[in-house]
Order: structure tokens, then sequence, then C-alpha cells
């Protein structure tokens, strides 16, 4: 009997693409060790080292002999921390069993799309989008369906955009303010908008990703789980990632109703069990201190906004660069188009791919492309670096796109 042939990869896997920031990170790397100086700002890490104050709670953790499995969905001191925390910060009351923390905000946020997505139900996602956002659908079977904006509008979405977007198969919306790539921030009144559509909706879920919460250069982010109406459809994700400079520690969270939290759990379960164990206990530690007392994040707060400001203002002195004008996060991204056509030594840039690798290999600067952002024509610059790489980085862009004819 003759067999037939099956591919050697699942099929799901061979219709996610690889996170381009990651591809761009190891690029960056290989080129490095080789010799070549190469500035990255591709990658999204805070530069800032982890406050002293967490560092002693996890060399207490290890000292107390925190090494055997966690719960599941973590600590109950933490949880509750992360209670007290939303309260606190955000105006939102969860209790600890609605929380389960996890191996990262990604996790996160996958553990809320294998629970909520049966095969073929569709994601609303407004573009650009974080690069995930789309692989993890398609992981869990869903069917991403994308909202386009523009830089004209600050890449900001329309209340009749996500109405128009809607159909029988909606089951979740996702979305980050303040945004990565852009930085924009979504204020109190126009979440309101976006509260308004939803209630109509009562079966769709609303993922709003807060990882960047803190790093808002116009004061508090307003989270849409505020909303009553819609409270319960809300899956809130954070981690401490970005504020508190512990990406390597990989704790996130995700808050949701009791139901969804408890397939959350489920999820994690059999995925993975619990977050580590130091990084839970030094995760107390970090959200007990209210963010507005903290000197470790007013001062990275103040230096995210200083470089923002530098960067904005190089790149409206490129003709070819049209800047937006973030609000929060730690990215700016401009459009590029009127690089499309210009040429060097055979090369010619057709797309924003084009612009990160003529940039990658002539000015040794790493940046990744808005297409894997779900917009194309723009790329996304990282200044989560020092002043000193920013300036070396713009003096080689400028020096590079100088040589293109």
């Amino acid at each position: 009997m003759e067999v037939a042939t099956r591919p050697l990869i699942a099929e799901r896997i061979l219709q996610i693409e690889e996170s381009a920031t990651l591809a761009m990170a190891q690029k960056s790397r290989e080129l490095q060790k080789k010799g070549i100086d190469i500035i990255n700002l591709s990658i999204g890490e805070p530069d800032f080292f982890v406050p002293q104050f967490i560092k002693e709670a996890a060399i207490r953790a290890i000292e107390e002999n925190y090494s055997f499995y966690p719960p599941v969905a973590g600590f109950p001191e933490l949880r509750e921390a992360i209670a007290k925390k939303l309260l606190r910060d955000n105006n939102l009351v969860y209790s600890p069993d609605q929380i389960v923390v996890s191996n990262g905000a990604k996790q996160a946020i996958a553990n809320a799309f294998f629970a909520i997505l049966d095969p073929g139900d569709e994601v609303i996602i407004p573009a650009p989008y974080w690069v995930s956002y789309t692989e993890l659908v398609k992981l869990a079977g869903g069917v991403p369906v994308i909202i386009n904006s523009s830089i004209e509008n600050e890449f900001k979405i329309f209340p009749e955009q996500i109405e128009e977007a809607i159909t029988s198969r909606t089951r979740a919306f996702i979305f980050s303010s303040p945004n990565n790539p852009s930085g924009l921030v979504y204020s109190k009144e126009e979440l309101k908008e976006f509260a308004q559509v939803f209630a109509k909706y009562p079966d769709i879920y609303i993922l709003s990703d807060e990882i960047y919460e803190l790093i808002n250069f116009k004061g508090k982010t307003t989270s849409i789980a505020e909303f009553e109406e819609i409270h319960k459809q809300v899956i809130v994700i954070n981690g401490l990632s970005k504020a508190f400079a512990m990406p390597g520690w990989r704790i996130g969270y995700s808050a949701s109703n009791p139901v969804v939290a408890k397939a959350i759990q489920k999820v994690q379960g059999q995925m993975t069990s619990g977050a580590n164990t130091i990084g839970q206990r030094a995760a107390i530690a970090a959200l007990e201190q209210d963010p507005e007392a903290s000197p470790d994040l007013q001062k990275m707060i103040k230096a995210f906004q200083e470089r923002r400001d530098y960067l904005v203002q190089k790149l409206i002195e490129i003709e070819e660069m049209i800047p937006n004008h973030p609000d929060g996060a730690f990215y700016v991204f401009p459009n590029v188009e009127l690089l499309y056509g210009k040429s060097l030594d055979g090369f010619t840039i057709l797309n924003d791919n084009d612009v990160c690798m003529y940039l990658l290999n002539e000015a040794h600067v790493a940046l990744v492309p808005g297409s894997s952002f779900g917009s194309p024509g723009y790329i996304r610059f990282s200044y989560a670096t020092s002043m000193e790489n920013l300036q070396k980085a713009m003096e080689r862009i400028e020096k590079a796109l100088k040589k293109l004819h």
C-alpha cells in the first residue's frame, strides 16, 4: 500500500510568521559576532536595570527557598498585590481568583486566545499592531481581521470602523494603548466610544494590552475595563517587562471575569504551569510600590520622553521620513515611502523591508519594517536605548541616506 507523504511540520506552524522583532535582533547579534558594530533599535526592552529593591526581594526569595512548583495561577500574595494595583492605579475591581500570573504578557495573550477562540472565530485587530497578535490568533485557530489606520490620525481608529468589521464570527478585539509600534495613546473619551460599540455585542471579548500603561507622557492611562457596561467582556493584559525594566524575568498577568479566568488557568496548567517563583516573589515588591512615588520609574519616563523628542526632531529633519509624534511607549513609527525607488550600487529600495535591510547593511542600524506590524510603508524605531546610541544611529542613517540616488 502506498503511504501518502505528509509535511514534516504541522500546518498551523507553517501558516505563522517568525517574530520580526526577534528575527531582527538575532540578525543583529549575528553581525555583531562578525565584529560589526550594530546599533540595535529593533527590540523593545528598556535599557535600564531592575530597581534595587526588586533585586533584594528576589534575593530574599532565593534565600527563603522559593524553589518548588508554584500554584498554576500564581502565588496568592502576588495575585492579591495585582488586585490592589489594579484598584489603586486603574480603578478596576478584580478579586485575586480572577487573575492568572503567566510567563510574560505574551503568554497571557496566548492563554486568553486559547481559552476563548474556536476554529474560524474572528479577532479584530487595529493596525499597526504588535507582531505577535495575528500569529497567536492563528495558532489558536482564529482568523485575524485587520482595521487599517493612518499617520494623519496618529494611527488611531474610529468606532465606526470597529462596527463595520464586526460579523457573526467576531469573537474578540485586541489593541494596546499606549501602542506598540506607534506609541499612540487613546483618551478616556475615545475609549468610551469604543465601549459603547462593544456594549451592543456582549459575546465579543476585548483584550486590552496595557503593558506600556506607565510609559505615558500625557499622564495617566485609561483602561477600557473601567467602563462598567463592558467590564465583564474585557480581558486586561499586563506585566512587569516595560515599566519595571524586567523583560527577562518573564512575569505577566491577565485579569478577567471568573469564567474566563478559570479557563485561562486551565490552559496554562497544561502548557507551562506557574511562572518562575523568584520572579513572582520579586513582582510582589514591585507592584506594592505606588508608581507615582517610584523615583526609578519617573527617571525612566523622563529619559524616554527626552529621547522621543530628540528622535522625532531628527526624523523631521530627514526629508524622506515622516514621523508621527508618540504619546507613550518607546517607539516612533515614521512613513518611509519617499525612499522607494532610490538605489545604491544596484540595490533599489522597493518597500519598507528594503529600507530596513539597507540601513542594517549600510548604516549598521537595526530597525523593524512596518509590514511586520500590519502597516507597510513605515518602519519602527525603538528608543529604549541610550541617547548616545540614538545620536550615533541617526548620524549613520543620515550619512547612509545621502548615498542614495
